[in-house]
């Protein structure tokens, strides 16, 4: 794939502010900090599109990246961060549930997990939401270039026997640093697109 455009066209955050477009999206889902804007700039193949923040919790709205004029990457607020208050936590949550429930252009989800830590109560609870709703996942371990190239094989076993995947979902090892994992993603978008 060879991404020739790049344009942020919506910021959402109800339904009524979608793109109207009936394109094919890959929503991003992960924890506060587990370098979704770096892997947006990754995908995209741009140093620093995507703003990536030092102080978790940036993102507040759902934001809409439309690639090539044929997809969207949907970059949604990271979940589990403890310094939003109570009643923003709710409303992102049901930002997400209402996109997550009732986009028809959605697609697969690309679950962000970081590689160096144990999955938090947060990641699971996202995956048998996603499950629940047989929405198709991708589970993406980033910052993978951080850990000894011994740990791989151990770590990685230890997230699949935690979330036990179903049949038709996929795990990918990725760093944004490397490169590695980008033409697994790649080939998942196109083989959906």
């Amino acid at each position: 794939m060879k991404i020739t455009s790049v344009n942020l066209e919506v910021s959402a955050v109800r339904r009524s502010q979608y793109p109207t477009r009936n394109l094919p999206e890959f929503l991003l889902v992960g924890r506060s900090n587990v370098g979704k804007s770096s892997f947006i700039n990754t995908i995209i193949n741009r140093k620093n599109y995507a703003r990536t923040s030092a102080t978790p919790g940036k993102t507040q709205t759902i934001n809409f990246y439309l690639i090539n004029e044929s997809f969207y990457l949907v970059d949604a607020p990271g979940y589990g961060y403890a310094t939003l208050s109570k009643k923003n936590q709710k409303k992102f949550g049901l930002m997400m549930e209402d996109y997550m429930t009732t986009r028809e252009n959605l697609k697969q989800v690309f679950m962000l997990i970081d590689f160096r830590h144990k999955l938090s109560k947060d990641d699971i609870m996202m995956f048998n939401y996603l499950k629940h709703y047989q929405i198709p996942v991708t589970i993406v371990a980033t910052k993978i270039d951080k850990v000894g190239v011994t740990q791989h094989q151990k770590l990685r076993n230890a997230i699949l026997n935690e979330l036990e995947l179903p049949v038709g979902d996929e795990f990918v090892m990725f760093s944004n640093v490397t490169k590695e994992g980008r033409s697994e993603i790649y080939d998942r978008i196109e083989r959906i697109i």
